[in-house]
C-alpha cells in the first residue's frame, strides 16, 4: 500500500511537471503569429493613456496565478449561484479587467478561438511592466483557461498584507516558490498604490490599544495618519512614495528606512535571506540585477499550475465560460 501511494504521488507531480514542460515560447507561431504585436500594441494604448494600470495588470496576473494557478479563473464573472474570485474581498480592489477584454477582442479579430485569456494576461502583465520601462521577460504560452472560479479560494491562497516572514515563505513555498522569489516579486510594490484600509490597524490599533507597528519609522507613521483616517476605505496611497510611477529598487530602500507600507514588507527584514537581499539591493536605484531576478521569479510565477492540452477551454470571452 505504501508502495502504490508513492507510486500515485510520484505520477502527479510528473503530472504537474509535464503540464509545466508543455509551455513554449513558439505555441502560436503557426496558429497566430500576430500575437505578439497585437497585445503589445493594444496593451499600449491604455498605459499611454494611464500608466498607473502597469501595476494593477502586473497584480492581476499574480491574484491569478496565486489561486489554482495562472488559468484566468480571476477573470470570470460570478453567477448567480457561485462567487467568483473576482468578488472575493481581497479582489474586489483588483482593476484592468477592461484591458485584458479589449486584448482579446483584438486577437480574437485575428486568431479566433485560439489564444487563451490566461496567456493573454500572462503577456499583459509583462508589456504593461516594461512599457513604463520596468523589466521584460520571455512568457512560455500554451496556458488553457479555468471553467471554475471559487471567491472562497481566494481568502485561503493570497497572502494578506498582515502575514509575517514565517507565512510568507510558507505560502510562496507552496506555489513552488523559492525565499529569493518572495523577496523578489514583492519588489513589484515599487509601482502602484493602496487603499488605507489595507495598513490602518498598522498605524492606529496595531496590538488593539490604539498603537502603531513599533517597526514602522514614527516618521512616517505620523505622515500616514494625515492622509488616512482610522476608518478611512476610499484615499489611496502611494506604496514607494515619490517613486510609485518608476519600476526601480527604491522599493528595497524604503523598507531598509522602515517605511514599508504593509507588515508583509516590513517582515521582509525578519529573515536573513531576504534582508540580505533588500541590503545589498537598497543602494543603487536603477541596479539591473533587480530586472535580471523579477523577471526570473515573473516566469516561474507565471508557470504555476498551469493547464493545457486538453484541460479547460479557450474561453471567447474571458469573463464567462463558453
Amino acid at each position: 500500500m505504501a508502495v502504490l501511494k508513492l507510486s500515485m504521488v510520484c505520477f502527479l507531480l510528473f503530472i504537474l511537471h509535464s503540464n509545466a514542460q508543455t509551455l513554449s515560447l513558439d505555441f502560436y507561431s503557426k496558429t497566430c503569429p500576430s500575437l505578439a504585436k497585437t497585445v503589445s500594441d493594444t496593451t499600449a494604448r491604455f498605459i499611454y493613456a494611464a500608466p498607473s494600470l502597469a501595476p494593477a495588470l502586473l497584480r492581476l496576473h499574480f491574484h491569478d496565478c496565486f489561486v489554482d494557478g495562472c488559468e484566468g479563473s480571476i477573470l470570470l464573472n460570478s453567477t448567480s449561484n457561485n462567487t467568483a474570485e473576482k468578488d472575493a474581498i481581497p479582489n474586489r480592489s483588483l482593476r484592468g479587467f477592461q484591458v485584458i477584454d479589449a486584448v482579446k477582442l483584438e486577437v480574437e479579430k485575428k486568431c479566433p478561438g485560439q489564444v487563451s485569456c490566461a496567456d493573454i494576461l500572462a503577456l499583459v502583465a509583462r508589456d504593461a511592466v516594461s512599457q513604463i520601462k520596468g523589466p521584460f521577460w520571455k512568457v512560455p504560452l500554451g496556458r488553457r483557461d479555468s471553467r471554475v472560479s471559487i471567491g472562497s479560494r481566494a481568502l485561503t491562497n493570497l497572502p494578506p498584507p498582515f502575514f509575517n516572514i514565517t507565512q510568507l515563505i510558507a505560502s510562496f513555498a507552496s506555489k513552488g516558490l523559492s525565499v529569493k522569489d518572495l523577496v523578489v516579486l514583492s519588489g513589484g510594490h515599487t509601482i502602484g498604490v493602496s487603499h488605507c484600509s489595507s495598513f490602518t490597524t498598522r498605524i492606529y490599533n496595531f496590538t488593539g490599544r490604539g498603537d502603531a507597528d513599533p517597526t514602522m519609522d514614527p516618521n512616517y507613521v505620523t505622515e500616514l495618519k494625515k492622509v488616512c483616517g482610522p476608518t478611512d476605505t476610499t484615499t489611496i496611497v502611494q506604496m514607494d512614495p515619490g517613486s510609485s510611477k518608476d519600476f526601480d529598487n527604491d522599493y528595497f530602500s524604503i523598507v531598509k528606512k522602515r517605511r514599508g507600507l504593509f507588515q508583509s514588507d516590513a517582515a521582509l527584514l525578519n529573515n536573513a535571506e531576504t534582508s540580505k537581499y533588500i541590503q545589498s539591493h537598497s543602494f543603487n536605484q536603477f541596479d539591473k540585477t533587480f530586472f535580471s531576478d523579477f523577471a526570473e521569479s515573473m516566469q516561474k510565477m507565471g508557470s504555476i499550475g498551469v493547464l493545457t492540452g486538453t484541460a479547460g477551454e479557450i474561453r471567447r470571452v474571458c469573463s464567462v465560460v463558453n
